[in-house]
């Protein structure tokens, strides 16, 4: 038996992604596929009235559709070089009595493009599960600190105050979007169907003598025997490599939401407000022992964008297909298609682990506020002075020299910020000294944003989670290989 370990192994599989979806992706399924629909149209030719097609047969297919013998195909593709044929030859093996019309009327795409349609219907079914529950557990962590003040950021420098909560909503609402656009991708995907070699279904007439209602009948049946509502209508050889983009697209997109959200992670864990769960032995470096790495973060970021990459391929193989066909997507289709659903599912799992696990530390928050909060309270001084007889213009005057003083004290001395006591220490601001930590609160800083969350939790966010309730309620905690 060879040596795994002595040569390369895609770390997608072998490092990181969930079980359920390499299995999706694996020989087993996709093989698997394969016989079942061949075993779907020898049923449905038989129901329509084709002879030699016989119970017999297809109770031997339908006995052998998972027992793939691995070794007569790899024999039989090295000869013939042609892998189709090869599975072909190896179920025939093991179906005697249906080896005769195994493939009967069909071009390789049958197969291969139709396997391809149902798993890629799958993987969706899957990202479509986890996301929708990184949904949910974020829209509990933001119920949670709808009003926890928090220092806003634009330009990473400081600016007024939100909610922790609210700030999950910005997350929460690009998550929304690409629910929908996943949604709408595996809504949309429908069946080759029974086309023939160019699209035309001319073997398929001729084995029904001309009968094209029976020819429509039939592509039909085979579809709702594989579990479509529909087929496309027409096609080449191939289904319109058009739609890969469809439901790439997609993916890519929500790489960009990944992506957003876990920067933001990282910058929010570089302040100490808010750090990605961290376990009791993880060390987060060989020689800084102290360190806390958002190492789950950072490979969120560094996996997103090699999935927001993968539509380039996706896009060029579509625009590059030569009229009825032309094989240079099948190697270019092997690689990035399952890729991107691979990568997708592992930036979801690990994203939900960070979102179950966020540590949030509210005196760093508060701490951090304190400091800044001074200057941004400068306007409420102000206003409260002009209730109180004050001049508008001559109080922006002292403020503007006092924010400057204590500007200085923070940049050039390293001190604390002093604001607050040098306007309680002029005469000036004698009349309002009494309301100055009332003026101070940061809960007045922030708006209508636990309103907002709110609102966006209960009118958009429950709606849109509403047909996953018995996904979200089996739901088991994420669990990352490494």
């Amino acid at each position: 038996m060879s040596d795994p370990n002595a040569k390369y192994q895609s770390p997608l599989t072998s490092r990181y992604a969930s079980p359920e979806m390499a299995a999706n992706f694996s020989n087993n399924k996709r093989f698997g596929t394969w016989r079942r629909l061949w075993y779907n149209l020898a049923v449905a030719e038989k129901q329509l009235g084709l002879p030699g097609i016989t119970d017999a047969g297809l109770e031997q297919m339908q006995a052998n559709l998972d027992n793939i013998d691995y070794a007569v195909a790899d024999a039989e593709e090295k000869k013939r070089r042609h892998d189709v044929m090869a599975h072909v030859h190896a179920f025939g093996l093991v179906a005697p009595d249906a080896a005769g019309i195994i493939h009967l009327g069909a071009t390789s795409c049958f197969v291969t493009d139709n396997a391809d349609l149902i798993i890629f219907r799958d993987a969706m079914d899957l990202l479509i599960a986890k996301l929708v529950c990184v949904i949910s557990d974020l829209s509990r962590f933001a119920q949670k600190y709808r009003d926890l003040p928090t220092l806003g950021f634009t330009h990473f420098q400081p600016a007024q105050l939100t909610t922790v909560g609210k700030r999950a909503t910005l997350w929460i609402q690009e998550l929304l979007w690409d629910l929908r656009n996943m949604r709408r991708a595996r809504d949309d995907l429908g069946f080759r169907g029974v086309k023939g070699t160019t699209g035309t279904q001319a073997s398929f007439l001729s084995l029904f003598e001309g009968d094209h209602a029976k020819v429509e009948q039939l592509d039909e049946l085979v579809a709702e025997l594989s579990g479509f509502e529909d087929c496309y209508p027409v096609c080449g050889q191939t289904y319109s490599r058009k739609i890969d983009v469809d439901f790439v697209s997609p993916l890519s997109s929500f790489g960009a939401t990944a992506h957003r959200i876990a920067t933001d992670i990282r910058l929010l864990a570089n302040l100490k407000e808010i750090e990605e769960p961290f376990e009791k032995d993880q060390i987060g470096s060989s020689a800084m022992a102290y360190k806390r790495n958002p190492m789950r973060s950072e490979r969120i970021c560094s996996l997103s964008r090699h999935l927001m990459v993968l539509i380039g391929d996706v896009l060029q193989t579509a625009s590059v297909q030569w009229l009825e066909r032309t094989l240079d997507d099948s190697a270019n289709r092997r690689i990035s298609i399952p890729e991107a659903f691979l990568t997708a599912d592992i930036v979801l799992t690990t994203l939900q682990n960070v979102v179950e696990g966020l540590v949030v530390y509210p005196q760093v928050i508060g701490r951090r506020i304190r400091s800044e909060l001074p200057f941004m309270a400068t306007e409420n001084f102000i206003m409260a002075m002009v209730k109180k007889g004050g001049d508008r213009q001559e109080c922006h005057e002292q403020i503007r020299v006092l924010s400057h003083e204590a500007a200085a004290v923070v940049k050039q001395e390293g001190g604390e910020n002093d604001l607050i006591e040098r306007v309680k220490k002029t005469e000036y601001f004698a009349p309002i000294r009494d309301e100055l930590d009332a003026l101070l609160d940061p809960s007045t800083f922030i708006g209508r944003a636990p309103q907002q969350v709110d609102r966006f939790l209960k009118d958009y966010v429950a709606p849109a989670l509403a047909p996953y309730a018995s996904v979200i309620a089996a739901k088991k905690p994420a669990e990352l290989s490494v």
